[in-house]
C-alpha cells in the first residue's frame, strides 16, 4: 500500500489474510508498542501495523523461509513509520532543532531506566535515535540488527545510540500537556455517544457522511454503507455495550466500553474523523486489545486511567 488511506479500500478481510494474522499474533503486539512510540500515538502505531501487515502478506511469496519472520517484519514496521514521519515533516523539525547533536563530546552512557519510561521520552527524539534506542534499550536487538533495519552500520548506530541516549538524559522534568480540543469534532463525539447509548440508529447515521470509509483491524475496511458495522451493536443486547467520550494520551476519541459481571471496562478506542459537520472516517480498535494497554493514560468522565493493563513487549 501506498498510503493509510489505501487500508481503507479492501473490504472484507480474506481467511487467508485472518490466517497470516494468527501466525503472528504473539508478535503483533510487540509491533505495534514499537509502532507507537516511533510515531507518537497508540492508533497511529495501529493503522501503521496493520499497513504493514498487509504489505508483509502480499510478499509472503518473495519470503526467504531460511530468514527469521520477525526481523523480517520489524523491517517493514520500521520503513512505514519513517514514511509516516515523513509525511508529517516531523523528521525535518526534530532534526532541525537538535542540529547541535553532532557536536556532543563521548560521555559514559547515561543510566536510564528502560521499558515503558524510555518508550514515553523517545518521541523527543529524531527518528533514527527514536528507532535505535527502541530497538537496543527496549527490545534489546544487537548493535548489527538494528544496522540492518535502520540502514546504518554498527558505527552509525553506536553514534546515534550514544547521541539518544544523551538527549534523554537531558531532558527537563515537565508536565504533559493537554492536546487542544476541536469544539466541532468534541460536538460531534458528544452527539455520536450520546445517540449511541439511546440506540438511535437513524440518528447516529444522520452524523455519518454517505461516502464515509470505515476501518475495523482485521476485519474490514472500505466503506461503511457497505459493512455489516452498526448492524453488530443493534443485534446485541442493550446492556453489552456502551460508549462514552473520552481521550487516549490528550486524543479526544470515543471510548467503547463492555459490562461484565464486575461493571464497565474500558474495551478498545474509536477514532472519528469529521469534514464539513459530518463524520468521514471511523477506525474502531475493537480486535486490538493491545492499543488501550500501550497508552500512557487514559481518561473517561473526569477519571483518569495511567498505564492501563499493561501488556507485555513479550519474549
Amino acid at each position: 500500500m501506498d498510503s493509510l488511506s489505501d487500508i481503507y479500500t479492501i473490504g472484507l478481510f480474506d481467511d487467508k489474510y485472518r490466517a497470516f494474522l494468527e501466525t503472528v499474533v504473539q508478535l503483533r503486539p510487540r509491533l505495534h508498542r514499537y509502532c507507537s512510540r516511533m510515531t507518537g500515538s497508540v492508533m497511529d502505531g495501529e493503522d501503521v501495523v496493520q499497513e504493514a501487515l498487509f504489505e508483509a502478506y502480499r510478499k509472503l511469496d518473495q519470503y526467504d523461509n531460511s530468514r527469521a519472520l520477525t526481523p523480517w517484519l520489524f523491517g517493514i514496521v520500521h520503513n512505514r513509520c519513517i514514511d509516516l514521519l515523513r509525511r508529517r515533516e516531523v523528521r525535518e523539525a526534530a532534526e532541525a532543532s537538535a542540529a547541535v547533536s553532532e557536536l556532543f563530546c563521548p560521555v559514559p552512557a547515561p543510566v536510564l531506566g528502560v521499558g515503558r519510561a524510555v518508550e514515553r521520552l523517545v518521541v523527543h527524539l529524531p527518528p533514527k535515535e527514536r528507532a535505535c534506542v527502541l530497538l537496543k534499550d527496549v527490545l534489546d536487538y544487537t548493535l548489527l540488527e538494528i544496522a540492518e533495519l535502520v540502514g546504518s552500520t554498527e558505527g552509525g548506530v553506536k553514534a546515534a545510540l550514544n547521541r539518544g541516549r544523551t538527549k534523554l538524559a537531558a531532558l527537563p522534568d515537565s508536565k504533559e500537556t493537554e492536546r487542544v480540543v476541536d469544539p466541532e469534532l468534541s460536538h460531534l463525539l458528544h452527539l455520536y455517544v450520546e445517540r449511541f447509548n439511546r440506540r438511535d440508529w437513524n440518528g447516529l447515521r444522520e452524523l455519518i457522511s454517505a461516502d464515509a470509509q470505515l476501518l475495523f483491524p482485521d476485519g474490514y475496511g472500505g466503506q461503511l454503507v457497505n459493512s455489516p458495522y452498526f448492524s453488530r451493536y443493534e443485534s446485541s443486547p442493550i446492556f453489552v455495550w456502551q460508549m462514552a467520550v473520552g481521550s487516549v494520551d490528550g486524543e479526544l476519541v470515543v471510548l467503547c466500553m463492555r459490562q461484565d459481571v464486575e461493571g464497565w471496562k474500558l474495551n478498545s478506542p474509536i477514532r472519528l474523523k469529521w469534514a464539513n459537520g459530518r463524520i468521514v472516517r471511523i477506525a474502531d480498535y475493537h480486535f486490538c486489545p493491545w492499543v488501550l494497554p500501550a497508552a500512557g493514560f487514559v481518561s473517561v468522565g473526569g477519571t483518569e486511567f495511567r498505564d492501563v493493563s499493561p501488556a507485555p513487549w513479550g519474549p
